[in-house]
């Protein structure tokens, strides 16, 4: 299952903390369009159907089915850069290599 580090955790939770959202907000990721290798993440009410949830300290991530297996071993981390851009990476296993 796809682990979150301290740093995803912290802006997941951070970007979805608005109380305008619904309770269940999360971060989903799933496969790009046309068939791409590229994934899109964007902020979810709610998982769809047939999602993977990941739940770490508030923080929720919905797998589309077919990346929760792409992305089964490994790590998702975030880092905010200096003018609050916010960069997802995927990487190999626990404290792996960025792939």
């Amino acid at each position: 299952m796809l682990t979150l580090t301290s740093g995803a955790v912290q802006v997941i939770r951070t970007v979805t903390a608005n109380p305008e959202l619904p309770p269940d907000t999360g971060i989903r990721i799933e496969s790009g369009l046309d068939g791409s290798d590229a994934l899109r993440l964007s902020v979810a009410p709610a998982p769809e159907a047939g999602d993977q949830i990941v739940e770490e300290q508030g923080a929720k991530v919905y797998l589309e089915a077919a990346v929760a297996e792409l992305l089964d071993d490994k790590t998702l981390d975030a880092q905010v850069d200096s003018q609050g851009d916010v960069a997802f990476t995927i990487a190999e296993g626990p404290g792996g290599i960025p792939t």
